[in-house]
């Protein structure tokens, strides 16, 4: 099957866009073990109703830090009209979550995040450009891929030396790094024992006995290891609050729009099995 016509002028913005990501700390706040001076958490994402790949309802939410209470929400209704291409993502997505961005700019200036959150991959990636890459060079804000499926890139699989490695995922703040054939380190894996005790012991038990790893890239203007203590401090439950609380506010925005218990789903249209295993960036 022939490329889609827009591949080549994707791969060629693709490839002018990540000279601009930078992978290390560059703000004070991310040199401090506490992150004092981190005040506001951005999280991004977008949910589509099942069957139509074209209306989806894209969201930003900002939360105060440490407390990690959402101090403001945008949800907006957009017409997708990019098609989806495998590793590709963010030129179907990531427009209007600039946009958003741009609109708490004009609108509540004081409230703009000091890093994002988003659902899906930074540097983790087929041409090491994911969507938080792709989202934090346009917008300049730090930027953190937080993955819920690894994606099999540069040699990483699930493989049974993966699963290995998440069994060995033993202690609260365990990590391992994801290490691709070229040798590069292009993520980690991490998985907590979270602080659930205000749920009930059966809840917590199954919190606890999780083995469902989070996968961590670097998207812009952040470290790795910062970008891991930072999501690990962001979790309440398994996925990352600022994130859990976008993607939970713009289904139900969706509800209410529509003025029904209508089915949505996550941001990736439906796609084959292979496709699937070939790009993770936006499972949700």
């Amino acid at each position: 099957m022939a490329a889609p016509p827009e591949r080549r002028c994707w791969e060629r913005e693709q490839a002018r866009l990540k000279a601009g990501v930078v992978e290390q700390d560059t703000e004070e706040w991310q040199k401090d073990p506490n992150f004092t001076g981190l005040e506001r958490v951005g999280g991004v994402d977008l949910s589509y109703i099942k069957g139509d790949d074209t209306s989806a309802c894209a969201s930003l939410v900002v939360l105060s830090y440490p407390a990690l209470q959402v101090l403001y929400e945008d949800c907006r209704m957009v017409a997708v009209t990019a098609p989806y291409v495998a590793g590709f993502l963010a030129f179907r997505e990531v427009p209007f979550l600039v946009e958003a961005v741009q609109r708490l700019q004009q609108e509540e200036p004081k409230l703009r995040p000091q890093v994002l959150l988003v659902d899906g991959n930074g540097l983790l990636h087929h041409r090491g450009f994911g969507v938080a890459c792709h989202l934090g060079v346009l917008t300049d804000l730090p930027c953190i891929g937080v993955a819920k499926n690894l994606l099999q890139v540069d040699g990483l699989a699930r493989d049974e030396l993966h699963r290995e490695q998440i069994r060995s995922l033993q202690r609260s703040g365990d990590t391992f790094p994801l290490t691709g054939t070229s040798g590069r380190v292009l993520g980690m894996g991490a998985c907590w024992v979270l602080d659930l005790s205000f749920l009930n012991a059966q809840v917590l038990r199954s919190y606890n006995n999780s083995s469902k790893p989070l996968y961590i890239s670097v998207g812009h203007r952040v470290s790795l290891d910062t970008a891991v203590r930072l999501v690990r401090s962001c979790c309440r439950y398994r996925v990352p609050e600022p994130i859990r609380q976008a993607d939970i506010r713009s289904r139900e925005y969706i509800r209410k729009q529509l003025c029904a218990p209508l089915e949505v789903r996550p941001a990736r249209p439906e796609s084959s099995k292979k496709e699937a295993e070939l790009e993770d960036e936006s499972d949700a």
